[in-house]
């Protein structure tokens, strides 16, 4: 039972959201596999002029970094002691992007089926393997601490032994150790100090601190696996790919070193990002599914893939971080755009990878390969054409 989650819930009003998104499931338009309907922005009620400002602006503000995402990546984390690339990496597109209203698209540029390394945005596909694990009841409550599921010294000790699934999400664990022969406090290290500092810093009482780091996101991901004793792309496809009708080109890697014996078979962890390669590979009109049922609550032609609950927990603002849920960036706090003041959340990738989401317009926008700074003047570009 999803203890902690459901306090969002309010039960007296159940019945009629329940009849509500029923209505709405019916009459909302889902794409066919390898079809998706485009409409005139005109016909949705939208500027047509300002809409192309904002495709033009995408275009025009391509990621800065190189093409050879080998170079971009180890330039990029350069600071990084022993930073090392150690799984697969694949050279970039160009920019590329679709926008969708009520469903359609209304907008696309780029190659958008071509598939792309999406860094950081695989957090939010791995935040929704926690959730269908929630729905499965493979876990029981988001606050139960990790060390009751995965009890291989991974969560030992005084401060491990304390972190649960709601910190390892909203990256406030502070979880102090190696995975893969990688190192928590070589992550993203503090602009100051040196090695001995990093490696002999004072713990953070796990929720109470907020730190982007891949080796704690890759820490959840091989607990995840050890709940789901199955691969995590198995489980993705099943459960959430397939039925949306995603094409069969995506894939999801680790590292070159982090397979794991489950049951007595090798199965990879996979990596929550490609900062050191690995992540998810995609491409544009896969990425626009997955935001399309998070747009939807979950639901897919009628069908619920993942709770409702669990898509309203992504969107909770962190304690420790009001700008980040469950691995799903929030627009508010300190990483609010500015001129963009609905509240909507969205997934973000190194290079310029981005899942827009946002319910109150009915609107999705992925981009891929946006120089980082200018998501929100182009998001707001957007918002304009309404």
């Amino acid at each position: 039972m999803i203890k902690f989650l459901h306090q969002w819930v309010v039960f007296s009003i159940l019945p009629f959201f329940f009849l509500y998104n029923t209505a709405t499931a019916q009459q909302a338009y889902f794409p066919e596999k390898h079809q998706w309907q485009q409409k005139s922005a005109d016909d949705l009620g939208m500027d047509n002029t300002k809409l192309e400002e904002a495709v033009k602006f995408a275009i025009e503000h391509e990621y800065e970094g190189a093409r050879d995402l080998r170079l971009a990546i180890l330039k990029g984390f350069e600071r990084e002691p022993y930073h090392q690339l150690a799984g697969p990496v694949k050279e970039r597109g160009g920019p590329a992007g679709v926008i969708i209203k009520d469903g359609y698209i209304v907008a696309s540029w780029g190659d958008v089926e071509r598939v792309d390394m999406t860094f950081s945005v695989t957090k939010s596909y791995l935040s929704t393997i926690a959730g269908l694990a929630l729905d499965d009841n493979l876990i029981r409550d988001i606050k139960d601490t990790v060390k009751a599921y995965v009890w291989d010294g991974t969560f030992e000790g005084e401060h491990n032994s304390k972190i649960s699934w709601h910190h390892l999400l909203n990256q406030s664990s502070d979880w102090s150790g190696s995975l893969f022969g990688m190192h928590d406090w070589a992550d993203r290290p503090p602009a100051d100090g040196g090695i001995d500092e990093w490696k002999n810093r004072s713990f953070r009482e796990p929720g109470t601190h907020f730190e982007y780091n891949d080796v704690r996101v890759n820490v959840l991901s091989y607990s995840l696996l050890h709940v789901w004793r199955q691969p995590l792309p198995m489980v993705l496809k099943t459960k959430i790919m397939d039925p949306i009708g995603a094409s069969s080109t995506w894939r999801w890697y680790g590292y070159d070193n982090s397979f794991v014996n489950v049951d007595g078979s090798m199965m990879q962890s996979v990596s929550g990002g490609g900062h050191s390669g690995g992540g998810l590979f995609i491409n544009t009109l896969d990425h626009a599914r997955f935001g399309l049922l998070f747009l939807r609550n979950g639901q897919w032609k009628g069908k619920q893939l993942i709770s409702e609950v669990w898509v309203n927990a992504v969107q909770q603002p962190s304690e420790a971080n009001k700008s980040y849920g469950y691995m799903w960036w929030l627009n508010q706090g300190e990483r609010k755009w500015d001129g963009v003041d609905t509240p909507l959340y969205y997934a973000a990738g190194f290079g310029g990878n981005f899942i827009v989401i946002d319910k109150a317009n009915d609107l999705l926008i992925v981009t891929r390969w946006l120089n980082p700074p200018q998501i929100g003047e182009m998001v707001q570009k957007v918002m304009a054409a309404l």
